[in-house]
């Protein structure tokens, strides 16, 4: 069984989504919060294993509870938003988020997504990630120096990296690469768990905050 909890100050929203949750058979909504504090408290209380995170949210502001959630439990966010070029997405990932939701979405990808990001997925498409971060460091300052971990990536790993953050799917990065598909995952695995990263979003986050991927 899949527990989750769902912050969002809007009280039909809320509610909707949690009937959503509790009519599947595999998930249940162990808690709701209306605002960040009230979100951190039920995660600290429940521990549970998806949290659907309004970003606009009052108290504390969904972004700032999503860094807070990430940094100390392993519970993974879902960001629900009402716009998909929502400028605090971004800000989001960035804390930790595996992915945003829009919430006009049919009630089937909704159950599909809470599922995915359970199991450790990331639910954006890589395109849509590549060009979520691409349009953020456009015209941005100088990209930071590469840390001493990306030094413990193999040449195949740092090539892999590389296509992760160019949007592509491991079926493409295995044809580029001409090796398996199977092959891919470990590789993105090792990547991600050598650089301390949850997920492919963040990968494509770190190849362009650390200057890998032309501007």
């Amino acid at each position: 069984m899949i527990s989750v909890v769902i912050a969002d100050d809007q009280p039909v929203i809320l509610a909707g989504f949690a009937a959503l949750v509790d009519a599947q058979p595999d998930l249940t909504v162990v808690g709701t919060a209306t605002n960040g504090r009230e979100l951190l408290s039920l995660v600290a209380e429940q521990e549970p294993d998806v949290a659907l995170v309004d970003i606009r949210m009052p108290e504390l502001d969904g972004i700032t509870a999503t860094a807070a959630l990430t940094r100390d439990y392993a519970t993974r966010v879902l960001i629900l938003t009402t716009f998909d070029l929502d400028a605090y997405v971004y800000d989001a990932i960035r804390a930790g988020a595996s992915g945003f939701l829009l919430k006009d979405v049919t009630a089937e990808r909704f159950v599909e997504a809470v599922r995915l990001v359970a199991e450790g997925a990331m639910l954006l498409a890589p395109a849509a990630s590549r060009s979520l971060v691409a349009a953020q460091f456009a015209g941005h300052g100088r990209p930071r120096p590469e840390p001493a971990d990306a030094g413990s990536l193999t040449p195949r790993e740092r090539e892999v990296l590389l296509e992760l953050a160019r949007g592509r799917s491991n079926a493409e990065i295995a044809e580029s690469l001409h090796v398996t598909a199977e092959t891919v995952k470990s590789h993105v695995s090792e990547v991600l768990r050598k650089l301390g990263l949850r997920d492919r979003i963040q990968a494509v986050v770190y190849a362009y905050e650390h200057g890998l991927m032309p501007r």
